[in-house]
């Protein structure tokens, strides 16, 4: 199947009308995400990201379709108060910069219009800009008191914290110049968003707090195997929707392409990202968990290390509110 923007476009609007025609509650519909760009491939494989804003609650709120191995829907539904006010979502971190840059395929009563006109006005003022990064880093420094005293205690709840506070400590600075970070291309796109801004050492910096200054790639490779296997190991109907089985090649061929890539450690983000949802639906006693616990252990993001990956988080974290401050003065924020 050759995968152009056109096909994914198509692929996307008769979708949409299918789910129209079944389902009245569905107010507006949009498409967003990496197949709007022209970059929407890793490893030959990608996602249509499609929304639908609903009247109410709709259960599930995500689902996984599959297409073929090398493409999958991936849907979520929204109730329309998640839109209100449509103004207040200019700040938004995620749900601003998605309905900003999004491509609406159905708008019944002018929803979706609204929604994103209101969005739009204002949206790249330096103001508005710091109203959607400094809470991630304000996020990211909370989560760092949890962790400052965890020590050699750390485990897979401890360790999935530390992540996501790193996440959030990465947005507040790739905000600063464009959209927030996609799972994927993480790394690859937080070495650009800190160069854009003058801050291309912070790269570095966030690998080494993964526990990657020194990883080669053909360790990588050895783990890209383990991964393989844990991923394959996993139930049909895992509990974790972003485990689903058509996510397999999508994570998989990525992972790959990035490890054989210029800079093979950018394949740690999703590596360990994944791999600690799996240890999480296996249990840390099954085969994958045994090997998510040694690699932490060997990356210091568990055990003994731990500590000292986070007061080394500490002082990342400085920077990032340096580099904020610095910002705002520059751009009269």
């Amino acid at each position: 199947m050759r995968i152009t923007p056109e096909t994914l476009r198509e692929i996307a609007q008769e979708t949409v009308e299918e789910r129209v025609r079944a389902d009245p509650t569905i107010l507006a519909a949009y498409l967003c995400g990496t197949a709007l760009g022209e970059d929407f491939s890793l490893g030959g494989t990608l996602d249509i990201d499609l929304v639908f804003i609903h009247i109410d609650q709709v259960t599930p709120e995500r689902e996984i379709i599959r297409l073929t191995d090398e493409v999958h829907l991936d849907i979520a539904h929204h109730p329309q108060k998640q839109y209100e006010p449509p103004r207040a979502l200019r700040t938004h971190p995620w749900l601003g910069p998605t309905v900003f840059a999004c491509k609406p395929l159905f708008d019944r009563r002018h929803t979706l219009d609204f929604i994103q006109a209101s969005v739009r006005g204002m949206f790249n003022s330096p103001q508005t800009v710091m109203g959607r990064a400094r809470p991630q880093a304000e996020h990211a420094r909370q989560m760092w008191f949890e962790l400052k005293d965890v020590g050699e205690k750390a485990g897979i709840k401890e360790t999935r914290l530390y992540l996501k506070a790193l996440e959030h400590a990465a947005n507040a600075v790739a905000l600063l110049s464009g959209d927030p970070l996609t799972e994927r291309r993480f790394l690859v796109r937080f070495a650009q968003r800190a160069a854009a801004i003058g801050r291309a050492g912070l790269a570095a910096g966030l690998i080494g707090l993964l526990g990657g200054a020194e990883v080669q790639r053909e360790t990588l490779q050895t783990w890209l195997g383990q991964w393989e296997e844990a991923y394959a190991g996993l139930p049909e109907r895992p509990n974790s929707v972003a485990l689903h089985p058509a996510r397999r090649a999508y994570y998989g061929r990525a992972l790959t392409a990035l490890v054989n890539g210029e800079e093979p450690r950018a394949a740690l983000w999703p590596l360990l990202n994944t791999w600690l949802e799996m240890a999480r639906e296996l249990g840390e006693d099954s085969e994958a968990g045994k090997n998510w616990k040694a690699i932490a252990a060997q990356l210091g993001l568990s055990g003994d290390g731990f500590g000292e990956r986070v007061t080394a988080f500490d002082a990342f974290l400085d920077q990032v509110e340096e580099t904020l401050e610095e910002w705002a003065q520059r751009n009269g924020a």
